[in-house]
């Protein structure tokens, strides 16, 4: 669905479906801001197997390639129901630059932080860290006794820590041993937050 709207900088807002694509890789003149629930940028090796690059909440951009004019790389696809803000990259007020400057400085610690767990931390613990930064994502909701239910396949989770199923299987398998999370049919209840950070650390 999309809509038109008055704001000078805000040219449309539209409305995506779970794993709805977004974008695509190309020409790059708009610039994104999620206004509800969860977008995902991934690319694809020759092979078709995804990575995902980074996920987007709410009040979070993609899209920056088009402040440069660079053609954009990635896909981008909605995990849950999501509202879109396109904005011209031109028409930026001073809050929106700083705003977007915010998510830059953020986006760029992720994505460092990302590298180092590639390059120096065993797959537990990328696998650790990547259910802690879903906590308070759209995919997240809590359960009647307060605890955190992530919703995701082994696919997915998979694709977010640069592995395949099978070994991410048998790492959720170790957590649920560790008594870190419990882990069900497309989603893991994470029992133990504090435990998770110490594996995420490790």
């Amino acid at each position: 669905m999309t809509s038109l709207v008055t704001d000078p900088v805000v040219l449309e807002e539209r409305s995506y479906e779970p794993r709805e694509l977004i974008l695509f890789p190309g020409p790059a003149d708009r610039l994104y801001r999620v206004q509800s629930g969860l977008a995902r940028a991934h690319t694809m090796d020759d092979e078709g197997n995804g990575l995902t690059l980074r996920y987007v909440k709410p009040g979070g951009f993609f899209g920056e390639e088009s402040l440069a004019g660079n053609a954009r790389s990635y896909f981008v696809e909605a995990v849950t129901r999501t509202d879109v803000a396109v904005l011209d990259p031109l028409r930026l007020q001073p809050a929106d630059e700083r705003a977007l400057t915010h998510h830059l400085v953020e986006a760029v610690e992720g994505l460092y932080g990302s590298l180092e767990r590639l390059a120096s931390k065993r797959l537990r613990a990328r696998v650790a860290a990547e259910l802690l930064a879903l906590c308070d994502s759209a995919l997240a909701i809590t359960d009647e006794d307060g605890r955190t239910v992530v919703h995701m396949t082994h696919d997915e989770l998979a694709a977010a820590v640069g592995s395949v199923r099978e070994t991410v299987t048998k790492v959720v398998g170790e957590l649920v041993r560790l008594q870190a999370v419990d882990a069900g049919y497309g989603k893991i209840l994470l029992r133990d937050l504090s435990r998770l950070r110490e594996l995420a650390d490790d």
